[in-house]
């Protein structure tokens, strides 16, 4: 807006820009014409309007929100979480899992810690394997995050250090994972998304890795289409190598979203490609999700909360291909010492003393 300030490129931009003089930093004046030419081409995208597309890593963030792949469990679950403090908010969760076909018996203690800038997230198993999440927002465009884990096996160990920025139209963001200062070894990533319409938006993802003095490089083509109305979204991932993402999602409803995935290897030693399709419904005390796939596999999960506190899930899938079926069931149970006017729940009022 005319009316706001931005010191965007160097350039300090005051209220009726025609009538106001224009106030270089030292910056721009030493920059001569080319600090000129950005300072007009960052004045023209700024009047364009055009909107923050996203970042890489939540491409695909509501088409994973519909889909089970990261909802679905087998066997019996239960998560008890215990409300400490809600501004800060700190959160203490005891998870348990046993009877699965694809894991071993579990138990987990993780803790949550988190205020306007900064997000912690710990917790040990039963093994004694660490992990360790820091979120830290130093404004509302720059975010670093941090991740490492500990384990007694070295192929469950892992640091991983990454750094968001989003601009008014684009989005960059720059990762390293097991980086090693000897022998400068890791896989670093790069990765910039950018708003070349008000619906469309491109990019791209760089990958190298170096391992044991071997190294390779990858870049993937991103294509982002959001519609007018933000009730659909589609995109695209390309890598060089022959591998294709599509995904598409649509918010048909208040309650009901759909999406569909769609992933190929085009190779020529290898060709493949799987296709999903899922719904959810979002009900009034529950939420229920249902998905299937080119591979023969069904599978739907049922979270019921009968209660604020209290949630119960049912899971289930059936290959029809390999003749297979899995089951799981789990509650969720959430507690707290706090008095409703401490979580900012309005208080209910007392019956009166005799009828």
């Amino acid at each position: 807006m005319a009316s706001s300030s931005s010191s965007q490129g160097g350039l300090v931009e005051l209220a009726s820009p025609s009538l106001q003089p224009q106030i270089k930093t030292p910056l721009i004046s030493y920059l001569g014409p080319a600090g000129h030419l950005y300072s007009r081409f960052s004045q023209w995208r700024t009047s364009i309007g055009l909107p923050n597309p996203g970042t890489v890593e939540g491409l695909q963030k509501e088409v994973k929100n519909t889909l089970l792949t990261n909802f679905f469990f087998d066997g019996a679950r239960a998560d008890l979480n215990k409300a400490l403090s809600m501004n800060p908010a700190f959160q203490v969760t005891h998870s348990f899992h046993l009877a699965s076909q694809t894991s071993m018996p579990s138990y987990n203690f993780g803790a949550v810690f988190a205020n306007a800038s900064l997000f912690l997230q710990g917790g040990v198993d039963h093994d004694g394997n660490l992990n360790a999440r820091i979120n830290q927002g130093w404004s509302p465009n720059n975010v670093t995050k941090i991740q490492a884990s500990i384990s007694g096996d070295p192929q469950h160990e892992g640091f991983q250090m990454e750094h968001d920025y989003q601009g008014q139209d684009y989005s960059v963001n720059a990762k390293m994972l097991n980086p090693s200062p000897i022998d400068l070894s890791g896989v670093f990533i790069g990765s910039y998304l950018q708003s070349i319409t008000k619906n469309l938006a491109v990019g791209m993802e760089t990958v190298y890795q170096r391992m044991q003095n071997q190294s390779g490089i990858n870049t993937s083509a991103l294509i982002k289409y959001t519609s007018t109305e933000r009730n659909w979204i589609a995109t695209t991932q390309l890598q060089p190598s022959g591998i294709l993402q599509s995904t598409y999602w649509q918010k048909l409803s208040d309650k009901v979203d759909f999406a569909a995935d769609f992933q190929a290897v085009i190779k020529p030693q290898m060709r493949d490609a799987i296709a999903s399709l899922g719904v959810k419904y979002d009900l009034r005390m529950s939420t229920v999700r249902a998905q299937v796939d080119s591979t023969g596999k069904v599978s739907a999960l049922l979270e019921q909360r009968f209660a604020p506190t209290f949630a119960f899930l049912v899971s289930g899938e059936i290959d029809h291909f390999r003749n297979s079926a899995k089951v799981g069931v789990g509650v969720i149970i959430e507690t707290s010492t706090l008095t409703p006017e401490e979580m900012g729940m309005p208080s209910q009022p007392y019956p009166p003393p005799y009828p």
